[in-house]
């Protein structure tokens, strides 16, 4: 008989500005972000090959959305996993700006640090 798996556990990590999702104490997916202002801009979201399948990064994203919400910051999803995410939940529609050239640029900068 086996033991059923431990629920994943979604933990903001500020330092690194991203969020992590872990299963049985094991970094199984990560979506990254960089705060401008009132906005937290999305850019990356990757599961670990082990973990594919499983739909880890949905309740990962979830989470660090209802945690957007909860800090009463915005969305910029630039991240194309947290964009199609959106499109399918439009309960956060209200905190969700748009991907603009500014945004770009100013992401650009960020990651060239």
């Amino acid at each position: 008989m086996t033991q059923p798996a431990a629920a994943p556990v979604v933990q903001r990590v500020d330092s690194e500005h991203r969020y992590e999702i872990l299963v049985d104490g094991v970094t199984a997916g990560l979506t990254e972000y960089h705060d401008r202002d009132e906005q937290r801009v999305f850019y990356h979201t990757e599961t670990g090959e082990a973990f594919a399948g499983q739909g880890l990064a949905s309740v990962l994203v979830q989470q660090a959305l209802d945690d957007v919400r909860a800090s009463g910051k915005r969305i910029v999803p630039v991240c194309p996993y947290v964009a199609k995410f959106l499109k399918k939940h439009e309960e956060f529609a209200d905190i969700t700006d748009p991907v603009t050239p500014e945004v770009l640029k100013w992401l650009k900068g960020v990651l060239a640090h």
